[in-house]
């Protein structure tokens, strides 16, 4: 019985194999051409999500930073949890109550719960205070991280400085800082308010400069705080018109006590003045004897100058010999700040040039003739004294406070005078 099916031929075996392996070889080429075109294509799609994976988390903090440039607005429900309902006080006064708190990442706060007012003052240094240093960031400036405005609570966050105010340390019999640490306090100080005045888009004056309002943090560098009387004014707009008295008796500039009488960013700089005496005595400028009279420490100051004996003075004040020629300086570049007429006054930079000892100090003139004659030109009398009240005076005098100095130059002078 035949069948219908046969073997395959040799010659129809060969042939078949040829074409399967013709076939695997078409395929293999397709396959590595589809691989090689897929790797090219997937090239800069990998490199595109790589950048995304390093690019993410740089962009994240970016966008962080840009939000801590502007104070955040919490609600009080917040406040009373950062606080642990406000458990802790950090002090109190006629503006309200400070209390610790920090925030859910461990970072810690102090928070000003301000006394609510129907009072029209009140709201305005509230906008004051978060106005001028929200916009602000600078070393020698408190930080603002937030606020809270509500119907029931007015609030300010600021970052915390765990050794609070300076004033507690230079009125302390105690002394805990030594006077090199009062130095660099004072030169931080200034940094901060030349900043202010010299640096921002719109000049700020403090109005309140003075030893309660400059904060220490652990290492004792110092934060200009507390601007609920500053005010945001044009640098082109050199006078401004303020209502009412600003800032703390003895600090405030005399201009202050004349009707009528242009206010400009200077004042700051008298009520720094008044600071510079206090650190360099260690003592508050004003003391009432037993006779019910007045020692007024920079008067005194200005009367040792006058005779030429600071140096005695800060043996007085019980300054280390180490620590006197910046003593002296201090002093000099006390009595330029609180002249009497603003023009006289130094520049903060200039105060900073003076304090750091890069420049020598022009002597100053006599301060303080407002107390002894009241009028509308008081302030004009310390040009009298032949100080003129431009900037410029000279080619050998940068400026009427102060002329800049080589150590060479220093050097050749000190050989001229004693030849």
């Amino acid at each position: 019985m035949s069948s219908d099916f046969s073997p395959p031929t040799d010659n129809n075996s060969g042939v078949a194999a040829a074409v399967i392996v013709s076939s695997l070889v078409v395929v293999g080429k397709i396959a590595v051409i589809y691989l090689l075109c897929a790797r090219k294509a997937r090239k800069p799609i990998v490199k595109e999500l790589q950048a995304r994976e390093v690019d993410a988390p740089t962009m994240e903090r970016f966008f962080q930073e840009i939000a801590k440039e502007k104070p955040v607005r919490f609600t009080a429900q917040q406040l009373c949890s950062f606080t642990a309902n406000y458990s802790t006080t950090l002090g109190s006064g006629g503006f309200g109550v400070v209390y610790k708190g920090q925030f859910l990442n461990g970072v810690k706060i102090a928070v000003k719960v301000l006394n609510r007012s129907p009072d029209r003052q009140a709201g305005e240094q509230f906008m004051a205070e978060v106005g001028t240093i929200g916009r602000t960031y600078h070393m020698n400036l408190v930080r603002l991280y937030g606020f809270c405005h509500d119907q029931f609570m007015s609030a300010l966050v600021y970052e915390y400085l765990e050794n609070g105010s300076l004033d507690k340390y230079l009125f302390s019999e105690a002394r805990e800082i030594e006077w090199e640490k009062l130095h660099h306090i004072a030169v931080g100080t200034a940094k901060g308010i030349a900043y202010l005045h010299e640096e921002c888009v719109q000049r700020i004056i403090h109005y309140d400069i003075k030893p309660g309002n400059v904060l220490l943090d652990a290492n004792f560098f110092p934060k200009v705080a507390d601007f609920g009387l500053a005010k945001l004014c044009n640098r082109d707009n050199t006078h401004l018109t303020v209502s009412g008295y600003r800032g703390t008796p003895g600090y405030s500039a005399p201009e202050f006590l004349l009707k009528n009488h242009p206010i400009t960013h200077k004042c700051d700089v008298y009520s720094f003045g008044m600071l510079l005496f206090e650190i360099v005595g260690r003592r508050r400028n004003a003391k009432i004897g037993s006779n019910e009279s007045m020692d007024w420490f920079p008067k005194h100051v200005w009367e040792e100058y006058e005779k030429g004996d600071l140096a005695a003075m800060t043996v007085a004040c019980g300054i280390e010999e180490k620590d006197r020629e910046k003593a002296e300086r201090m002093s000099m570049v006390a009595l330029w700040c609180v002249q009497d007429s603003p023009d006289s006054r130094p520049l903060m930079s200039a105060v900073v040039k003076m304090l750091e000892g890069g420049v020598e100090v022009m002597p100053p003139p006599k301060p303080f003739h407002y107390l002894y004659s009241v009028g509308i030109n008081v302030l004009q009398q310390a040009n009298e004294t032949g100080t003129s009240s431009s900037y410029a005076t000279s080619k050998e005098t940068n400026s009427i406070w102060y002329k800049e100095t080589t150590p060479i130059m220093a050097k050749y002078e000190i050989q001229v005078a004693s030849s």
